[in-house]
Parts: C-alpha cells; sequence; structure tokens
C-alpha cells in the first residue's frame, strides 16, 4: 500500500471519529435537556425564559438544582401537625374575604414554614428553598412563587378587582403546592404524567371571595 493511500485511510478514519463523536454529543446533550424537562414540566420553560430563550443555561441551573437538591431527605409530617397547618390554611382563606393581602402573606408564611418543616432550607433563605422545591415538587412550585410575590407587593390595591383577583388566583395556585407538602405525596411522578390539574383542585376561593362548606 502506497504512502498516498496510507494518509488517505488515516484522515478518513480521523474524520469518521470526529464525527461519531459530535453525533454522541449531541446525542448525550439533547437527551440530558429531555430529562430536565420531563422532570420539571412548566418549570424548564419558564427558566428557558428566564434566561431570555438560552435553552442551555437553563438546563445548567436546573441542573444545578437537581445537584444540590435532589438528594433532599424529605421528613415525615406527623398527623397532629398536619391537622395545625391545614387549619392555619383554612383561616387565611376565610380571611381573604375581608382581608385578601393579610391572607395572601398568611399563605405565604405558611408555605415556607412548611417547606422547612418537610426539611427544604428555611424560610430565610427563600431562593434556595424555591430551587430545592422546584426539584420535588416542580408541577406547583409556581405557585408559592406567586403567593410570595403577591405577599411582597405593598402597591396593589386590595379594593381594585385586578389586584384582588391576581391574590385570588395566586392563593389558588399557591394551595396545590401547600397540598402536596401537607401530605405524603411527592410531585415527582406527577410532574411526569402531567396528570394533576391544579385549577381543579377545592381551594375554597371563589371569584367571589370564599365557598364555604
Amino acid at each position: 500500500m502506497s504512502t498516498v493511500m496510507i494518509i488517505v485511510l488515516i484522515v478518513v478514519v480521523v474524520v469518521l471519529a470526529v464525527g461519531a463523536f459530535v453525533v454522541l454529543n449531541r446525542k448525550r446533550n439533547a437527551g440530558g435537556g429531555h430529562s430536565l424537562k420531563r422532570r420539571f414540566g412548566p418549570e424548564y420553560d419558564r427558566a428557558v425564559a428566564r434566561h431570555d430563550g438560552d435553552t442551555k443555561a437553563a438546563e445548567r441551573d436546573l441542573g444545578e438544582r437537581v445537584k444540590r437538591h435532589g438528594s433532599l431527605q424529605i421528613r415525615p409530617l406527623d398527623p397532629a401537625a398536619r391537622e395545625q397547618y391545614s387549619a392555619r390554611w383554612n383561616l387565611a382563606q376565610e380571611r381573604f374575604v375581608d382581608s385578601p393581602r393579610e391572607a395572601v402573606a398568611e399563605a405565604d408564611r405558611l408555605i415556607a414554614e412548611l417547606a422547612a418543616t418537610r426539611g427544604f432550607p428555611d424560610a430565610g433563605h427563600y431562593e434556595d428553598q424555591l430551587d430545592a422545591l422546584s426539584v420535588h415538587h416542580a408541577t406547583h412550585v409556581h405557585g408559592y412563587r406567586r403567593v410570595h410575590r403577591a405577599a411582597l407587593d405593598t402597591t396593589g390595591s386590595e379594593q381594585g378587582p385586578a389586584g384582588t383577583e391576581e391574590m385570588r388566583e395566586a392563593m389558588v395556585e399557591a394551595r396545590a403546592l401547600f397540598d402536596d407538602l401537607v401530605s405524603d405525596r411527592h410531585d415527582h411522578s406527577t410532574a411526569h404524567s402531567g396528570k394533576h390539574t391544579p385549577g381543579k383542585r377545592s381551594t375554597g376561593i371563589t371569584r367571589g371571595g370564599v365557598q364555604h362548606g
């Protein structure tokens, strides 16, 4: 075999090896992104939006969340504590009719306190707590984000239809996460299957305020 043929064969082998590496790397990256999207559901899309459409940056963010909080051990909640938390939430719902802003603030405090009780980072580290919740309760974590923003918003008017409606919607969405935290359910399987429909949960809050009974 001539020297020229040997060089040609070497070049061909190198080109094929590089091509195979590129293809495998793309598949690996695509698989990781698909896995994260399946795990985080709507939270994946929110992460992409927060990174201005940069999916790689969003996936790095979500991947870091999993590394930091994926092995977090959820603490059990005893029946007495479960009843106390549920009673406090019901009182917050009843308060919504006359004091929407106070009710939302209480809902925000309740979720933060309950999450810490279950083993998530405490309320003094809101962003870290939110990230941890997004790993284990991806489907419903946005409700906590909404109710926290509503609780911090001092510019809105309780009497304004839009302000009150936004607070009501935030509290309704946050109730889904509260229900998951106060029970022994975990969100991994439901986040993957998409079977939850938070909007259909019985929250006790309607457009007119609180639905009794």
